[in-house]
């Protein structure tokens, strides 16, 4: 009877954590005027497509009116500046070139062989969805957000920040999926501006 004691109540903590709602969002209207809240962030970043393999580093500096996101090697040598703005996106690569694009997504596509999609990640990435477009996200029993389907976009989020009383818990690990991609971001400094 001893022994069994200890299954049952792993099992009933398992189903516990396991307890998830969905709610389901609308976009709200006049939403392109919608800022997601500016941050610093500094973290490891690994992405996975058919075609190739990347892992580094990454610093992003987001504010209502522009994005500066900087790519690294393992080693720490930039491998590509991007930033976007009302203007557009644009992109340096290591050897100096520089490129231009309506929307930072199609941009690195075409240039570095992967989708950021940074119109949604500035909100994901702070554990909310976009205002813009239609989402469905998953509540653990905490009320925090361990998922968000949006826009053909799977974010999962595994580690959060410890969190002090009226502060939010911001993501430490999340992945994205969007068909066969996979993006794994882990955030190890955060400062909200």
């Amino acid at each position: 009877m001893l022994l069994f004691l200890p299954l049952v109540s792993g099992c009933v903590a398992l189903q516990h954590q396991a307890a998830v709602r969905t709610i389901f969002t609308e976009p709200v209207a006049d939403s392109q005027n919608i800022a997601a809240n500016s941050f610093n962030l500094l973290g490891r970043i690994s992405i996975q497509n058919k075609q190739q393999r990347y892992s580094g580093n990454f610093r992003w500096r987001h504010t209502d009116s522009n994005d500066e996101i900087l790519l690294f090697s393992p080693v720490g040598q930039t491998v590509a500046e991007i930033w976007q703005d009302q203007h557009g996106a644009h992109l340096i690569t290591s050897k100096q070139e520089i490129f231009h694009a309506a929307d930072m997504e199609n941009l690195t596509e075409e240039i570095l062989g992967w989708r950021l999609p940074l119109n949604g990640l500035q909100y994901w990435i702070q554990g909310n969805h976009s205002p813009v477009t239609r989402a469905a996200k998953d509540i653990n029993h905490e009320g925090r957000v361990v998922a968000i389907r949006q826009d053909n976009w799977h974010v999962f989020y595994s580690r959060f920040f410890p969190n002090k009383p009226e502060q939010i818990a911001y993501p430490r690990v999340l992945e994205l999926n969007y068909q066969e991609m996979k993006i794994r971001m882990v955030v190890d400094n955060w400062e909200s501006e």
